[in-house]
């Protein structure tokens, strides 16, 4: 007998304001048609004033409870994937835990800035597969637009807050490629990279949030290089290969990004999952959020394989194969 944590629900939750491409020309010198030709950006999501991300994440995590058909309290723990906390603590995964009324099991959060849903995911799976929890609450939740230097075109028009939450539940499999669930993951980090994607500020250092800075051309650079190979070596360890993957759920950052790794992949776009062109780079929420929009929109089938990748500041980067 084989445990594996099989996906049981999904949801996601937008903020209500939507900003369009042309409302940065207001006082960023950019335009519609540099965003999108850049990164396929349309539009994003930012959070109202006193919306917080913990205020996020439980609506997320509400939506994916809903989807699975359980309630909270049969939930015995959850993991937050965020990089824009509430506070410095308590964690935002023990304010969702209060919000949903989840008296019993434990939560905590996971900073892995853009890849920390697939570190979370991993995190999961391994309570599950030891038997220290039965179900799962998988949650990335960001609110961006708090840490955007407004003053930085190349930046500040990328970013977008959101949430998406994912359901996982212990289930017997026989241990083999056909089983559902997650059926191998890979993470990776590389310290030396470290100040290609960062936050000028924090507790220890500046005691200030700070603003985000990045260097784009060679975050680029090893984004697509990097992604395709966690990719190829999470499906090695799953005993699959490209040709069985029905979707790609790919960060969300950058379009062009997307495109790059699936050719890398020898994959079609009609097999990934875009959505960064109306949520922009929701960080740790992307995969989640675009992986319950594709499955809102009838995309997503039982024995469907997916490859979630991601890679964000660090660097950290990482996949997860899972069949639905």
């Amino acid at each position: 007998m084989t445990i594996r944590a099989v996906l049981r629900g999904v949801g996601h939750y937008l903020p209500e304001r939507v900003v369009e491409n042309a409302e940065f020309e207001a006082w960023v010198d950019t335009s519609d048609a540099w965003i999108q030709s850049r990164s396929g950006i349309e539009r994003r999501h930012f959070a109202a004033d006193g919306e917080k991300t913990s205020d996020l994440a439980t609506k997320a995590a509400q939506a994916a409870l809903e989807n699975a058909k359980l309630d909270a309290s049969e939930i015995d723990a959850i993991i937050v994937a965020t990089s824009t906390p509430d506070n410095t603590f308590p964690s935002v995964a023990t304010m969702v835990q209060g919000a949903l009324g989840a008296n019993s099991g434990f939560a905590f959060d996971v900073q892995a800035v853009c890849a920390g849903f697939v570190f979370a995911m991993a995190n999961a799976n391994a309570l599950i597969v030891s038997g220290q929890a039965e179900r799962v609450l998988v949650i990335g939740a960001e609110t961006f637009s708090r840490i955007m230097n407004w003053d930085d075109r190349t930046t500040c028009v990328l970013f977008g807050d959101g949430a998406g939450a994912v359901l996982l539940e212990a289930q017997e499999g026989k241990g083999t490629s056909e089983d559902a669930g997650i059926l191998a993951t890979d993470l990776n980090s590389d310290g030396r990279y470290r100040d290609l994607l960062y936050v000028d500020g924090g507790v220890s250092s500046t005691q200030t949030t700070g603003v985000l800075v990045m260097q784009g051309k060679e975050v680029f650079r090893h984004a697509v290089e990097k992604l395709a190979r966690t990719a190829h070596t999470a499906l090695d360890k799953a005993g699959l290969n490209a040709g069985d993957v029905n979707w790609i759920v790919p960060h969300q950052a950058n379009f062009r990004i997307i495109k790059a790794t699936a050719q890398k992949m020898n994959l079609p776009m009609d097999q990934v999952v875009v959505t960064v062109q109306d949520h922009g780079n929701t960080s740790a929420a992307s995969i989640p959020l675009a992986l319950s929009v594709a499955s809102e929109e009838g995309k997503i089938k039982p024995g469907d394989v997916l490859v979630m990748e991601a890679i964000g500041g660090g660097l950290a980067w990482g996949s997860v194969v899972l069949r639905v």
